[in-house]
C-alpha cells in the first residue's frame, strides 16, 4: 500500500488506480483525446472521476514523437484555465501537472494541482525541488532526449537493466534533495522501441526493488496499434490487453484515456487474484 502526500491530502493506493488523460492540446497522438471548450472538458473530466479515475492527467504540450515545440507561456495559458475550471466544478479531484517546465509546474500547483508528472526524464532538480517545497507526489519518467529527438536514443545493451539502474540513481538523488512521495514511470514508448516496451512491459516486476509506484502509460500508443496494424482510434482493446498484462506484472497506476474499461480491467484482475481453490 502506498499513501502519497497531496498538499495535505492523502491519496491512498491499497491497489491499482486509473490515471485519466486529460490533453488540452490540438495535436495530441489519439485525436479522442484533445479537449479544446470549456464544456467538452468538464464533461470528459466528470466522466472520467465518475467512472472511477483516482487522478486526473492535465497537460497542454503534446509529447508524441516529433510533437511541435511551443512556449512555456503558451503551455501555462493552456493548463491554468482548466485546472481552474476542473477544480471549481469538481473541488475534490486530485489533478497532476503533465509537463517538464519548472514555470508550468509552478504556475499550475499554485491553481491547485497536487503532483507533478515530469515527463523530462526527472532530469530537473529544479522541478524535483519544487515538489519538495509544494508538498506534491513527483512522477519520474525514463526517457533519452526530448520528444523530438528520442527515437534517435535507442540504442540499450540491455534496456531493463539500464532503466532500473536509471531509477536507483535518481531515487537516491530525489530523497537527498527531500522527496517524500516519488513515483516511477518507466517511459514506453519513450526512447524506446515497441520490441522494447515488450521487453520492459514483460519484465517490469524487476522494478519493484525499488520499493516505489510504478506508472505505466500504455494506452492507445505505437506500440499497441503499430503492433496490430491500426489506427488509435481503434486500439482500445489492444491497450486493455496490454494494461491486463501490466497489473499482472506489478503496475501501481495506469495512466489511460478509457477510464471505465480501466477501471473494469483492474476490478477483474482482483477477483481474478482473489479466487483461491477449495480445500484439499
Amino acid at each position: 500500500m502506498y499513501s502519497l502526500n497531496c498538499k495535505g491530502r492523502l491519496l491512498i493506493i491499497d491497489q491499482p488506480v486509473v490515471m485519466g488523460v486529460l490533453n488540452v492540446t490540438p495535436d495530441s497522438f489519439y485525436k479522442g483525446s484533445r479537449i479544446q471548450y470549456n464544456e467538452e472538458l468538464i464533461s470528459q473530466a466528470g466522466k472520467m472521476l465518475d467512472s472511477g479515475a483516482a487522478i486526473l492527467d492535465l497537460g497542454g504540450l503534446s509529447s508524441r514523437p516529433g510533437a511541435n515545440e511551443i512556449s512555456v507561456e503558451e503551455e501555462i495559458e493552456r493548463v491554468l484555465p482548466a485546472i481552474r475550471l476542473v477544480l471549481e466544478r469538481f473541488p475534490e479531484a486530485f489533478i497532476s501537472i503533465d509537463s517538464y517546465r519548472y514555470e508550468v509546474a509552478r504556475a499550475a500547483l499554485s491553481a491547485g494541482a497536487v503532483m507533478i508528472n515530469d515527463i523530462g526524464a526527472g532530469e530537473s532538480d529544479e522541478l524535483v525541488k519544487l515538489a519538495v517545497s509544494m508538498g506534491v507526489p513527483y512522477v519520474c519518467m525514463h526517457m533519452r532526449g526530448n520528444p523530438g529527438n528520442m527515437q534517435e536514443f535507442t540504442d540499450y545493451e540491455d534496456v531493463i537493466r539500464e532503466v532500473l539502474d536509471y531509477f536507483i540513481k535518481r531515487k537516491g538523488e530525489c530523497i537527498r534533495m527531500g522527496i517524500k512521495d516519488m513515483i516511477i514511470d518507466p517511459g514506453f514508448g519513450f526512447a524506446k522501441t515497441i520490441k522494447q516496451n515488450f521487453l520492459l512491459l514483460k519484465h517490469l516486476k524487476q522494478l519493484s526493488i525499488l520499493d516505489l509506484p510504478v506508472l505505466v502509460g500504455l494506452s492507445r500508443k505505437s506500440t499497441v496499434y503499430k503492433t496490430l496494424g491500426i489506427q488509435p482510434e481503434d486500439a482500445l482493446n489492444g491497450s486493455t490487453v496490454l494494461h491486463t498484462l501490466a497489473i499482472a506484472n506489478g503496475a501501481t497506476i495506469l495512466r489511460v484515456h478509457d477510464v471505465k474499461e480501466a477501471v473494469e480491467t483492474i476490478r477483474l484482475c482482483k477477483s481474478y487474484a482473489d479466487a483461491q481453490d477449495p480445500p484439499g
